[in-house]
């Protein structure tokens, strides 16, 4: 019995001693569950205190050096309502009890009672729906969450909270957006009070997409009004909301200039652009306006993952990879977080300094937007297909990627 013992101890031993050695053998890394549990770090202080009316209690706002003076109470709707827009779709996946599984029922609890709290007038944590135009920005990220998930999140209120959000909506409508991608902030509550056969401004509808299609330039790329600014704007704002508008007026009968087809084409070319610019040691260019929103760079390439599937060049298994490289490039990085869990102002780790006149730590929150392709089960091939290499590092190892080429999807 003693040397049946002292075998088991001597193997148990030789076995960890390999597991670490030369020529180890390495359990496969979950991406999934890495992506699943960052999601519900960035995701709990948001969304568990807003759910108790403790959001503007205990969320410990971080300025912008150079802040222009707004009311700071913007900073509770812009978390609210990017971190709902990036993580809705996860939501509407059905309950299970594995443990991604337990951290989605918790969120999508939390998050029905933060949108009730978020109208209710009685709530600590009752938005801020008059006042400073940055309302209109955030109040349309409300608005997308719903539109990307209305079975988990619209369908599921009160009709008095619905009929709270209808009302604070159309509201609104006295704010006038800059001529550039506000126009869209703009179009999109319209087009979710369309979606819900509410009564909805066409004329707003009308010139949000005319406007965005006459600034289309080629290959991709739109101009943020008259003038082109080379930032990530493509993905944090125009594409993605564009194509969704597109989609519920072509679904309502509502005339559009372009078909929704085309403008996923040109989502799609500005995508294979996008996934190139992410590094051999998956890093990307922090250039532009808003640096600061981190992953929020590549929401129009996760939003294809999820919806309408990957251009033909890129598989999903490079594009997980990629993303996951540079999710934990950027989040292995101290200083992301402060004390209590929110996101502080930075682009990797803690750089106050790199922070917009009109930025806030609620405005970090568009980094849940990288987060969409969660919605796909765990069987879908973004996440079962195998590891694979992205453009750049097949193209710096010397392995042969596809041959690039100007796109004009004018029409």
């Amino acid at each position: 019995m003693k040397t049946k013992i002292i075998f088991l101890i001597i193997l148990s031993f030789y076995l960890s001693e390999n597991a670490f050695a030369g020529e180890k053998v390495k359990q496969p890394i979950n991406e999934r569950k890495q992506w699943s549990d960052l999601c519900y770090k960035i995701a709990q202080p948001i969304l568990e205190n807003m759910s108790k009316g403790e959001l503007q209690k205990n969320m410990q706002l971080e300025l912008s050096p150079t802040w222009d003076g707004r009311d700071k109470r913007v900073s509770y709707m812009e978390a609210f309502g990017r971190l709902m827009a990036g993580i809705s779709p996860w939501l509407s996946l059905s309950d299970d009890n594995t443990p991604e599984g337990k951290q989605r029922s918790q969120l999508h609890k939390w998050a029905l009672q933060s949108y009730k709290n978020a109208v209710n007038p009685e709530s600590p944590d009752y938005l801020l729906w008059e006042g400073p135009t940055q309302i209109l920005v955030d109040a349309a990220y409300i608005a997308e969450s719903f539109l990307r998930a209305p079975q988990a999140t619209w369908e599921q209120l009160d009709k008095i909270t619905q009929q709270r959000y209808i009302e604070r909506f159309k509201k609104l409508r006295t704010i006038r957006p800059a001529y550039n991608n506000w126009l869209l902030f703009r179009a999109m509550t319209e087009a979710f009070l369309l979606f819900i056969d509410e009564e909805a401004d066409h004329f707003a509808l009308t010139v949000a997409m005319n406007k965005l299609n006459e600034w289309y330039l080629s290959d991709g790329w739109y101009s943020d009004g008259p003038e082109f600014a080379l930032d990530y704007y493509n993905s944090y704002v125009m594409h993605p909301m564009f194509v969704e508008i597109l989609e519920i007026c072509q679904a309502k009968g509502f005339p559009t200039p372009i078909s929704p087809k085309l403008a996923i084409q040109r989502m799609q070319r500005f995508n294979i652009f996008i996934e190139r610019l992410i590094s051999p040691e998956g890093t990307y260019p922090a250039f532009g306006r808003s640096v600061v929103y981190r992953l929020g760079a590549f929401q129009s390439l996760s939003l294809a993952a999820w919806k309408y599937g990957l251009p033909k060049v890129l598989c999903n298994g490079q594009v997980r990879s990629a993303l996951t490289c540079v999710m934990n490039n950027m989040f292995s990085i101290e200083g992301n977080f402060d004390d209590k869990g929110f996101l502080k102002l930075g682009f990797v780790g803690h750089q106050p300094e790199l922070a917009n006149y009109y930025t806030n730590n609620g405005s970090l929150y568009m980094t849940s937007l990288v987060f969409m392709p969660l919605a796909l089960p765990a069987n879908h091939p973004f996440w079962s297909e195998p590891a694979a290499d992205w453009t750049s590092r097949k193209a710096w190892s010397g392995k042969s990627f596809p041959i690039d080429g100007h796109h004009s999807l004018r029409n």
